[in-house]
């Protein structure tokens, strides 16, 4: 990170162009997260339990939990940019057409509704759209459980084979980390440079700190009362979170998360239920910047909302960042959808289009953190979570990259 930022600064030219070093990195990681949730999820429905009430209780209490959580991460966006007023004395003189085509895009309930269903196996796998690939497989995983006998038994082989195969995939992938890291950060700063900072510091920074108050005093408190080990939990996921923070992509660092949280001793099937299901409902990151820059768009506006006007603004966030899933530039079609129902300026979102490249860092962090602490949290609820049979040491080797193959578990 640190060599990407350096050669981004001093060779922007170059580092502009050298985007595609990331974006082949990121194709590699996004090829791999079909196979593994589907492979993954289809094992711990079918082949773990008989009991599909485990199934339903299991998604309960996740959807309630996402709820609980993404709605403190709302409340500390709001209060933050209400103390720190990030957008007073920014001046909304750009016409915005990017940001009227974004407003456009419409989140409806019904659209919503009719996403979550899959028409397509194969269309929902090459847009790597993650919901409705946990849906098909949750359905597929059921009706699996009910077939008994040789056929059962053949696909569950083959399954636990795929994923394995994956993990392992995964692992290789991983190698080449460092080079896509590098080439993400130093395209960021190469084409945004440092200068796009001075004039919206002040959001940046409500923003990061907003996200650390999150983490501090939500997450942290949340591992602590699940009696999960901080320090353990923090050296397992750090790796996953710095991907995700240098590539600015969830999708990159989802396959290493999942598989560092099975390490920790959270069981498959709720790992590759839990985490799936987060990046669509428990965005906690991506909720408490969208309170945060709509408040500071209305401030950039010279419009002062009252304490009442401002809770049906988060109520409203509430329901549509739950239906960002699969939507390009879902934070910033949310956005543009909240400021236009409110009757706030829409070229709002051309100004934060100007440091979207490091919002866009922070919050994708926080969500693969908000997600690994979801998947915890819910193997604790649940009674089977055994960190003490998988803790990850410091200095543990890659045994993909190192070629050795034993099995650091024993």
């Amino acid at each position: 990170m640190i060599v990407g930022v350096l050669f981004g600064w001093q060779f922007p030219a170059a580092a502009a162009r050298g985007g595609i070093i990331s974006d082949l990195f990121i194709r590699l990681i996004k090829c791999i997260i079909v196979p593994l949730i589907f492979a993954t999820l289809v094992v711990g429905i079918a082949g773990h339990t008989d009991d599909m009430k485990a199934v339903g209780r299991l998604a309960l209490k996740s959807f309630i939990y996402f709820e609980i959580i993404t709605t403190l991460a709302l409340v500390i966006g709001l209060a933050a940019v209400n103390v720190i007023q990030p957008g007073a004395g920014i001046q909304l003189t750009t016409t915005g057409e990017g940001a009227k085509q974004l407003a456009g895009t419409k989140l409806t309930l019904a659209a919503v509704l009719e996403h979550l269903a899959p028409q397509s196996l194969a269309d929902a796998a090459a847009r790597n759209d993650i919901l409705q690939v946990v849906i098909f497989a949750i359905v597929f995983g059921v009706a699996l459980s009910r077939v008994q006998g040789k056929p059962r038994q053949t696909m569950l082989e083959f399954f636990e084979g795929l994923s394995e195969v994956m993990f392992k995939f995964t692992g290789i992938v991983m190698c080449f980390a460092p080079f896509g890291v590098g080439a993400a950060v130093a395209h960021t700063i190469g084409q945004n440079g440092f200068g796009v900072l001075a004039g919206l510091g002040k959001l940046v920074g409500t923003l990061y700190g907003a996200q650390a108050l999150f983490v501090i005093f939500v997450l942290v408190p949340v591992i602590l009362i699940a009696r999960v080990p901080v320090i353990d939990f923090f050296k397992t996921v750090r790796e996953p979170a710095l991907l995700a923070f240098s590539t600015a992509s969830s999708e990159a660092a989802l396959p290493d998360a999942l598989q560092r949280m099975v390490k920790f001793g959270v069981p498959r099937r709720i790992a590759s239920f839990v985490m799936p299901a987060g990046y669509s409902f428990n965005l906690d990151g991506t909720t408490l910047y969208l309170s945060l820059t709509t408040l500071f768009v209305a401030q950039a506006a010279g419009i002062r909302l009252s304490i009442g006007e401002q809770i049906p603004i988060l109520l409203t966030l509430m329901l549509t960042s739950k239906g960002a899933a699969g939507v390009p530039r879902a934070g910033l079609v949310v956005l543009s959808g909240t400021l236009t129902t409110f009757g706030l300026p829409v070229e709002g979102v051309a100004v934060v289009l100007g440091v979207e490249a490091f919002l866009d860092m922070a919050r994708t962090s926080v969500n693969l953190l908000g997600n690994c602490v979801a998947t915890v949290v819910m193997a604790r609820w649940e009674g089977e979570f055994r960190p003490q049979l998988s803790f990850i040491p410091k200095n543990e080797p890659n045994p993909d990259c190192d070629h050795e193959r034993e099995h650091h578990l024993s």
